[in-house]
């Protein structure tokens, strides 16, 4: 009897253990960043703007084909008088004929041929337009990596300082047990005992803060992914292996050729000098072919079959060259905001590029010297802990060096993800970093 319940125990161990486990959800940064960009708000937004500029390229195009029009009318009409000019000479005195019904076909097509150049024109505003929501788009998914990123170093550090607090937290608590002891026997003082109580409370505390602050960036990583609210997400150092830190950009020439919001801009600019043209085509007369044809029937009195006709359209609107000045005006001035833009943006990325590479260096510099303080905290703490046992050195020396081990083990690990974000900043100013996730699909 007790061997089965031993077992149903170890049973239900198991099966608890299980749940935890499934609790806890890995994924690579790299998958992390597959999921959001098929999964984001922002990516899917920004690829609907695409969709629909190109749609708007097609409606451009389709404006170089023929218009076509069919049109019919009956008409029932009212002791219609009839007045035939072409029987005023003839003195019949023949009652004129009933007419109470008219029916009317025709057909018309008109074919553009010449109109200032606006089509073709219209159709570059809008392949550029085109063009640059692809870029825009592009650097939308530039961004979103570039969030996720952050979000993963972010809880990477948040739950390491959570499991390095809890690591200090059982030692914290095992002195107050041992002080407890040394207290009760006389020797060590009261107050030593409430330095050590106080200490965990401060741990406490602190561990208190990191697990909250853990769980807001988890639900904000989860809700990026679009994966259930209640996923806990476990992010190891290993997640985080495939990246290769090479091929580090020095300059601000990488980002100027690859950035994609830029070169967004950049399609805009042509656009607008495009719409320039559009603007000062209607200088020109409008030229296009016509045809048509026409049937009519006017009960009782004509009948018209196979009235067609072929021709050529002409229109000037004379009192357009007056007032499409402004609208010359209007577009070139658009065109001057859109070259300010660009001329903003990138002087802002330049600078973007150069602080992007001094936080990547001073990242690389602080994590070489938080991992020689772990190394000197480590040996502190070992001769102020042999001091103290050798009565050489006091309780709030003993707490001090504990205290100073604890934090530079915590800067330790947030100094090593904070170079991989960094690195990863630095990708991403320089516009390298989809490359860096799409290379890793190939």
């Amino acid at each position: 009897m007790k061997v089965s319940q031993l077992m149903l125990f170890g049973f239900f161990f198991i099966g608890i253990s299980s749940m935890e486990a499934q609790d806890k959800t890995s994924l690579t940064l790299d998958q992390a960043i597959q999921l959001a960009w098929s999964k984001s708000n922002d990516v899917t937004l920004a690829n609907t703007k695409v969709e629909t500029s190109r749609l708007e390229l097609q409606a451009s195009k389709n404006d170089r084909y023929p218009n076509f029009k069919v049109s019919g009318q009956y008409q029932r009409l009212t002791k219609a008088t009839i007045d035939l000019k072409i029987n005023n000479n003839n003195s019949s005195s023949e009652p004129m004929p009933s007419v109470d019904q008219l029916l009317l076909g025709q057909a018309n097509a008109t074919l553009p041929i010449f109109s200032g150049f606006k089509i073709q024109n219209q159709i570059k505003v809008s392949d550029h337009l085109y063009q640059a929501e692809n870029a825009n788009a592009l650097q939308t998914k530039e961004e979103v990596a570039m969030k996720v990123v952050n979000f993963y170093a972010s809880l990477y550090k948040a739950q390491k300082t959570v499991e390095l607090l809890k690591e200090n937290q059982k030692s914290a608590k095992q002195r107050v047990t041992d002080f407890t002891e040394l207290e009760k026997n006389g020797i060590i003082p009261r107050n030593d005992l409430l330095k050590s109580q106080l200490q965990v409370s401060n741990v406490q505390l602190t561990l208190d803060k990191a697990i909250s602050d853990q769980n807001v960036i988890n639900f904000e990583l989860v809700s990026l992914l679009k994966m259930d609210p209640k996923t806990k997400l476990e992010v190891k150092e290993s997640d985080f292996k495939d990246f290769q830190m090479d091929n580090i950009p020095t300059d601000d020439q990488l980002a100027l050729q690859n950035r994609k919001d830029l070169e967004a801009v950049q399609l805009q600019e042509k656009a607008s000098l495009a719409n320039i043209k559009v603007a000062k085509s209607s200088y020109y007369p409008s030229v296009s072919i016509i045809g048509g044809y026409t049937a009519l029937n006017l009960k009782n009195v004509v009948t018209v079959q196979n009235a067609m006709n072929i021709g050529v359209g002409v229109s000037y609107d004379i009192s357009g060259i007056l007032k499409n000045g402004t609208n010359v005006k209007i577009a070139e001035s658009k065109a001057q905001e859109i070259q300010n833009s660009e001329a903003m943006l990138t002087d802002y990325i330049k600078i973007q590029v150069q602080k992007a590479i001094e936080d990547y260096d001073l990242a690389l510099k602080q994590n070489i010297v938080y991992n020689q303080a772990v190394e000197q905290s480590s040996e502190n703490y070992r001769i102020i802990k042999d001091k103290y046992d050798n009565g050489l050195s006091d309780t709030n020396d003993l707490l001090e060096a504990d205290v100073e081990q604890l934090g530079s083990k915590i800067n330790k690990t947030l100094a090593r993800a904070n170079v991989i974000q960094k690195y990863y900043e630095l990708l991403s100013v320089s516009g390298q970093l989809n490359q860096t996730f799409n290379l890793s699909k190939i």
